[in-house]
C-alpha cells in the first residue's frame, strides 16, 4: 500500500488550523491566527473562504509541501442536514448546504468548502467526517416539551467520536460494545451518552442548552429570555450572539481565556472569577450525571476532553462529584486533525465505507 499524503483543513472563528499526513504520520501542522478586523468587510462567513483558502496555500508553500504531492483533502464538517456517522465525499449539494446552511453560520462551515475548492484545481477528491450535525438521537431524547420544538443533535461529534473510539483500542475492546459518557469541554460545551457506538443523547451546546461554557450561555430560563426579546433593548442578532458567541465566561468577564479566569481565580483571590469557574465545572458535573441516567448508571467510563481538560484543577472539581459514577479518563485537547485524517485513511483503505449524502 502507497503513501497517502492528507491535507486537513480545520477553520475556527479565531483561526484555521492546517495539517498534511502521509497515512498516519504528522509531516506538518501549523494554526494560522486571524485578527477579528479582517473578517470585518465579509458580510457572511463564507465569503471567507478564498481568504482563508490562499492563507493555506502559502503556509504549504513556505513549509516546501508541493500541491501535486497531496492525494486527497478532508475538511472539518459544517451545519449540514443531521447524518450518520462517517466519511463524506463533498459533492454539489454539500457545497450548496454548506452555503445556504437552514441551522445557521459558523465558521466550520468553511471546512468542506475550502476541502473542495483546493482538491477541484488538484483535481483530487475532497471529503468530510463526522460534521456537528451528526445524529444518533434515540426517539425519547427528541421530545422538548413542546410539539413546535424537537431536540436536535449539534455536538463536537468529530472529537467525541475519536476519543471514544481511542479509549475501546486503547483498552482492546470494540467501541460498539461500550457504554460511555464522552464530555468534550472547550469554547463549547456536548457531553454525550454513547451507547453501543451510537450516540444517544447530547445536549444541543451550539445555539442553547446544557452547561455554559466560555462562550456559550447554555441552558437559560426561557420565560426571561422571551421577556427580554420584547423589551426592544437588544435586536435579535444581539440575542443570538447572547447565547452562544458572548455568552459564558465571555459575558461575565469579557474574555473567553479560561486561563485567565483560572489565574484570577487561584492566585488573586478574584472571589466573583472562583465562584463563576466554579460554577462551570458544577454545570459539567451535573450533565455528566444526566447522561449517567440516559445509559441507566451502566456505565463503563467517562472522558472528558477539550482544551479545558488541561486544567488540572478543574478536572478535580468534576471528578470530586462524579467520580462514583464509573472511572475516568482524561484526554486533554484533543486531536480533530489526526481524527479526520485517519477516519479518511480508513475509507482509502477500504477499512470503512464511504457515506453519501
Amino acid at each position: 500500500m502507497g503513501v497517502n499524503r492528507i491535507l486537513v483543513v480545520n477553520p475556527r472563528s479565531s483561526f484555521t488550523k492546517v495539517a498534511v499526513f502521509d497515512n498516519q504520520n504528522l509531516v506538518f501542522l501549523n494554526k494560522i491566527f486571524h485578527d477579528k478586523s479582517v473578517f470585518k468587510d465579509y458580510e457572511k462567513v463564507v465569503d471567507q473562504c478564498p481568504f482563508r483558502k490562499g492563507l493555506i496555500l502559502n503556509e504549504l508553500k513556505n513549509a516546501d509541501i508541493a500541491l501535486d504531492s497531496i492525494n486527497v483533502v478532508v475538511g472539518r464538517g459544517g451545519l449540514l442536514k443531521p447524518l450518520k456517522s462517517g466519511v463524506y465525499e463533498v459533492n454539489d449539494k454539500i457545497i450548496d448546504d454548506l452555503k445556504n446552511s437552514p441551522l445557521g453560520e459558523d465558521s466550520v462551515n468553511l471546512g468542506g468548502l475550502i476541502a473542495r475548492s483546493i482538491a477541484k484545481s488538484l483535481n483530487i477528491k475532497a471529503y468530510i467526517s463526522d460534521p456537528v450535525v451528526i445524529d444518533e438521537l434515540q426517539d425519547i431524547a427528541r421530545i422538548s416539551g413542546h410539539p413546535l420544538f424537537e431536540r436536535k443533535s449539534i455536538f463536537h461529534a468529530l472529537n467525541q467520536k475519536a476519543i471514544a473510539k481511542q479509549y475501546a483500542k486503547n483498552n482492546f475492546k470494540n467501541y460498539e460494545d461500550l457504554n460511555l459518557i464522552v464530555a468534550h469541554i472547550g469554547l463549547g460545551i456536548t457531553i454525550g451518552a454513547h451507547h453501543k457506538g451510537k450516540v444517544i443523547d447530547v445536549n444541543q451546546g451550539y445555539n442553547g442548552e446544557g452547561p455554559f461554557s466560555p462562550k456559550r450561555s447554555g441552558t437559560l430560563p426561557i420565560g426571561e429570555i422571551i421577556e427580554l426579546c420584547y423589551t426592544g433593548e437588544y435586536t435579535e442578532k444581539e440575542m443570538l450572539k447572547m447565547i452562544a458567541g458572548k455568552g459564558g465566561l465571555n459575558a461575565y468577564f469579557g474574555t473567553s481565556d479560561t486561563s485567565e479566569i483560572e489565574d484570577r481565580a487561584l492566585n488573586k483571590n478574584d472571589k466573583k472569577a472562583m465562584l463563576i469557574y466554579k460554577a462551570m465545572a458544577y454545570q459539567v458535573s451535573k450533565s455528566i450525571g444526566a447522561m449517567a441516567a440516559v445509559l441507566k448508571f451502566d456505565i463503563d467510563a467517562i472522558l472528558i476532553t477539550g482544551g479545558i481538560a488541561n486544567s488540572k484543577w478543574f478536572m478535580k472539581q468534576i471528578r470530586d462529584r462524579i467520580e462514583k459514577i464509573a472511572d475516568i479518563n482524561i484526554f486533554p485537547g484533543g486531536d480533530e486533525m489526526e481524527a479526520l485524517a485517519l477516519n479518511v485513511l480508513d475509507v482509502i483503505e477500504e477499512k470503512d465505507e464511504l457515506c453519501e449524502y
